[in-house]
C-alpha cells in the first residue's frame, strides 16, 4: 500500500501535486490526522481521491458503493462530488476508524449523504441484492480485504448499472504483484484477480498507475 503514486521521484511527485491537486481544506485536515494513525498506509493518495471525484462527476453519479472506509477520506471525496441528493453506501467493520470518518463527514456537511454499515461487506452487498437494488448503483470503490476482492467485485458488478464504473484499489500492491519471488497469499490473490479482470468481457477495462494502482471496470 502507498499514500502516493508509485514510481515517481519525490521532487516530481511534489510538482505533480503543486500544479494539479485542488484539495478542500476539510480533506487536507482529515489526511493530516490520518497520517498520524498507526495504519496510515491504508489512506488513499490525494491525487487518487481527486481523480475519483472527477470520475463520479463524469458519470453523473447519484448512488455509490464503498467497500472499506478506514478514516473516511475516499467516502468524503465521493460525497463532496455527488449532488445534494446523492448517496454513498459505505461498508466497514471498524468502529474506531470510522468514528474519525463520521466526525469529518459531519464537519463537511455531508453526513446525510453517507449511509455507513458496520458489518461484513459481503452481508451488506447481499442484503442490497435481496432488497432488489441490482443495477441501481452508478459507481463502486473496492478497497477492503484483498482476499475477498473477487467476491466483492462479483457482487458489485450485479449492483452496478450498465455504464456504471467499479474502481478497485491496490492492484499493483506496491509492485509485489510483478515480483515472481513474492508468493504470499494476498499477493497471489491480487495477481489472480488482475488476471481474471483482464479476461472479463463483461467490462471495459483500464488499470491506471495512480497511487498503488487503480483498476477501472466499466460495466458493458
Amino acid at each position: 500500500m502507498t499514500k502516493q503514486t508509485l514510481g515517481l521521484e519525490q521532487h516530481l511527485y511534489n510538482y505533480l501535486l503543486s500544479i494539479s491537486l485542488r484539495e478542500p481544506e476539510i480533506l487536507t485536515q482529515l489526511r493530516q490526522e490520518t497520517n498520524q494513525h498507526p495504519m496510515a498506509r491504508m489512506q488513499i493518495a490525494p491525487e487518487q481521491g481527486q481523480f475519483m471525484a472527477m470520475l463520479v462527476k463524469l458519470l453523473g453519479a447519484k448512488k455509490t458503493l464503498e467497500l472499506g472506509v478506514f478514516t473516511g477520506y475516499s467516502a468524503l471525496v465521493v460525497a463532496l462530488a455527488l449532488p445534494s441528493d446523492g448517496k454513498v453506501i459505505a461498508c466497514d467493520l471498524n468502529e474506531e476508524f470510522t468514528a474519525i470518518a463520521r466526525r469529518y463527514w459531519q464537519q463537511a456537511g455531508v453526513a446525510d449523504k453517507i449511509d455507513l454499515h458496520i458489518a461484513p461487506a459481503l452481508e451488506t452487498l447481499d442484503s442490497l441484492l435481496t432488497a432488489g437494488e441490482a443495477e441501481t448503483f452508478d459507481f463502486a470503490f473496492i478497497d477492503a480485504d484483498k482476499s475477498n476482492y473477487d467476491v466483492y467485485y462479483e457482487r458489485s458488478l450485479q449492483l452496478i448499472r450498465s455504464g456504471g464504473l467499479i474502481a478497485i484499489d491496490n492492484v499493483l500492491w506496491s509492485g509485489r504483484v510483478a515480483d515472481p519471488q513474492v508468493q504470499d497469499n494476498r499477493t497471489q490473490k491480487i495477481r489472480a484477480f488482475n488476471q481474471k479482470l483482464h479476461q472479463d468481457q463483461r467490462v471495459t477495462l483500464s488499470l491506471i498507475p495512480i497511487a498503488d494502482g487503480l483498476t477501472l471496470a466499466l460495466k458493458n
